[in-house]
C-alpha cells in the first residue's frame, strides 16, 4: 500500500518521540508508559495523523498522552493544549446542559418542546426533551438534502432548527429509537433559549468553566486547534472546511483530551449536576411498547449510553464520528475513572474498546488471568481469524521493560482490514499490560483499534477484533 509522504513523516516523528519517551532498561515502566505505547501504536497502525487521550481518576488527571501531528503541513505535534473536534461526544454536553437547567427550574424535561419554544408551531405531535435526548422523538437524522449543511453559518439555534422544522417525523414520538443529530440541534436550541445566552457560551461559562471545551474552531487558523484530515485512497489529505453551527449540540464542540476526561470526572463527582440528576440521566429511556431505547450493546438514557466493558463492569459513554474526527468519552462510575480518546481524522474504528484498553493500565487487574511469560524466541504464529486458518511470522522482545510482539498479517487479515479507508497493512502489535516479562494480558493493536488479548488455559491467546471476528493464535517457541 502506498502511503502519502506526510504519513511517513508522522511515523518518523512518532518513532523519535517514542524512543525519547522509552524508559531506561533498568527502569520499571509505569502505567503511563504502557498507555503511551498503546496510543503511539494505534496511531501509527491506523495512519491517523494525530491523537490524544487522557485518564482521570479519583479527582485528578493521572495521564495525558499525545501522538503524531495536529498540523501536517507545518509539522506541529499534538500537545496537551490541542483542541480536537468532539463530533457526537458534543451530545453529552447538550444533554447535561438541559439537565442542569432542569435542576435550576428553567427547563422542563417532560413538557412538550413546543410549549417551551412557542415559535415552534409546525404540526408535529408533542415532543419532550427526554425524547430528544434518547433519540425517541421521531425526527430524522441527516438526509441527502443536508449534504451541504456545513457550508453556511447559522447565527442562532432557532435559525438552524428552520432547516428541518417542516420535515415530517419518521415515527410518532416515543415509538422507535432512531438516532437523530437534528434532535440535538433542537435540544441545544432549547438550552440556548431557556438560558438566555448562546448555547456554546452556556457550555463554556456555566457548564464546564475552566475546561478547554468550546465551539469547533478547526478552520479558524488558530495554532492550538488541530487541523482536520481524511483518507483518500490511502493518502492523508485535509478535510474540507465545515461550519457546525447547524448543530452545536449535536456535533459541533471541540476540546482537549484532558478537558473531556475532566468533564467526565466532574460528572462522577457531582460537580456539574447533582449525583441524583446524573443517576437519573443514566436510567434507560423506555419506548411506547415498553422496550428500552438503544442498540444491542448499550441502552440510552438522557443522552448517555450505558453498557458494560469486557469484564462486565458498568461503563457509560458516548462516541462520535465526523469530518476530521473520531472521539469518545467513557466512565467507570464505581471506580471513579474516566477516559477520553480524540483523533483528527475520520477512520473506521472500535473506539470504545480502544479507549478502554488505553485506560487499562490505570485500572484494577481483572481476576482469572493466566500467568504467561513473554514468548521471546517466537518465530511464527498460527490459529484462526474467525473461521479462517491464519499463520505467519511473529517476534517478541522486552522493549522498554514491556513485553512487545509484532505479528505479520495473514492474507485473510489483510482482506478484512483492507475494507477500511485508513491504513490497513501494518503488522499487529501486542503490548503487555504488565511491566516485565508477563503476557497474561495485552493490548492487540490492529488497524481498527486495540483489542483485549488474553492468554487462554490451553496455551493460546484470544482477542475479539470486532463483535463478529475473533482471533485465536498460538506462538511457537522452539525448544519448549
Amino acid at each position: 500500500m502506498t502511503m502519502h509522504r506526510s504519513t511517513l513523516a508522522i511515523g518518523a516523528l512518532s518513532l523519535l518521540a517514542s524512543a525519547a519517551a522509552t524508559p531506561p532498561a533498568h527502569a520499571q515502566p509505569s502505567p503511563a508508559d504502557i498507555a503511551q505505547r498503546l496510543l503511539d501504536h494505534i496511531r501509527e497502525t491506523s495512519g491517523v495523523p494525530g491523537m490524544a487521550a487522557a485518564v482521570w481518576k479519583d479527582g485528578a488527571i493521572l495521564w495525558e498522552g499525545q501522538s503524531g501531528l495536529r498540523d501536517i503541513e507545518q509539522q506541529r505535534p499534538v500537545t496537551p493544549d490541542t483542541l480536537f473536534r468532539l463530533a457526537s461526544v458534543s451530545k453529552l454536553f447538550a444533554a447535561t446542559a438541559a439537565a442542569k437547567l432542569a435542576e435550576e427550574g428553567r427547563l422542563d424535561l417532560d413538557a412538550p418542546v413546543q410549549a417551551q419554544l412557542p415559535w415552534l408551531q409546525n404540526g408535529w405531535p408533542a415532543i419532550t426533551p427526554r425524547q430528544l435526548a434518547a433519540h425517541l422523538s421521531g425526527l430524522p437524522h441527516y438526509q441527502p438534502v443536508d449534504a451541504a449543511r456545513g457550508s453556511e453559518h447559522y447565527a442562532t439555534g432557532r435559525a438552524a432548527v428552520a432547516i428541518f422544522s417542516n420535515r415530517p417525523l419518521l415515527t410518532p414520538p416515543g415509538d422507535a429509537y432512531r438516532y437523530s443529530s437534528w434532535g440535538y440541534t433542537l435540544l441545544g436550541t432549547l438550552v440556548e433559549e431557556r438560558a438566555g445566552i448562546a448555547f456554546t457560551d452556556y457550555v463554556r461559562t456555566r457548564l464546564v468553566p475552566g475546561l478547554a471545551i468550546q465551539a469547533d474552531a478547526t478552520d479558524s487558523g488558530r495554532t492550538d486547534v488541530s487541523h482536520a484530515y481524511e483518507f483518500d485512497g490511502g493518502r492523508v489529505v485535509p478535510a474540507p472546511r465545515h461550519d457546525y453551527s447547524y448543530s452545536w449540540g449535536g456535533g459541533g464542540l471541540s476540546g482537549t483530551a484532558g478537558a473531556v476526561a475532566s468533564f467526565g470526572g466532574r460528572m462522577i463527582d457531582g460537580q456539574v449536576v447533582a449525583p441524583a440528576s446524573f443517576a437519573a440521566m443514566l436510567v434507560p429511556a423506555v419506548m411506547t411498547d415498553g422496550r428500552p431505547a438503544g442498540e444491542d450493546d448499550y441502552q440510552v438514557g438522557f443522552g448517555w449510553r450505558s453498557g458494560r466493558d469486557t469484564d462486565g463492569a458498568p461503563y457509560v459513554h458516548h462516541s462520535g464520528v465526523t469530518l476530521g474526527a473520531r472521539s469518545t468519552l467513557g466512565l467507570w462510575r464505581e471506580e471513579r475513572t474516566a477516559v477520553s480518546l480524540l483523533s483528527n481524522a475520520l477512520w473506521i474504528s472500535r473506539i470504545e474498546p480502544t479507549a478502554q484498553m488505553i485506560a487499562a493500565p490505570f485500572r484494577p487487574v481483572p481476576g482469572g488471568l493466566f500467568g504467561v511469560t513473554c514468548p521471546v524466541g517466537t518465530a511464527r504464529y498460527s490459529g484462526h481469524f474467525g473461521d479462517t486458518p491464519v499463520s505467519g511470522p511473529a517476534r517478541f522482545a522486552i522493549e522498554g521493560g514491556i513485553c512487545t510482539g509484532r505479528i505479520e498479517q495473514d492474507t485473510a487479515m489483510r482482506g478484512y482490514f483492507g475494507t477500511a479507508v485508513q491504513r490497513s497493512d501494518a503488522p499487529l502489535t501486542l503490548i503487555g499490560l504488565s511491566p516485565g516479562d508477563s503476557l497474561a494480558r495485552g493490548g492487540l493493536v490492529h488497524p481498527f483499534g486495540i483489542a483485549d488479548m488474553r492468554a487462554e488455559p490451553d496455551g493460546s491467546f484470544a482477542a475479539d477484533i470486532t463483535t463478529s471476528r475473533r482471533l485465536v493464535v498460538r506462538f511457537d517457541q522452539p525448544g519448549k
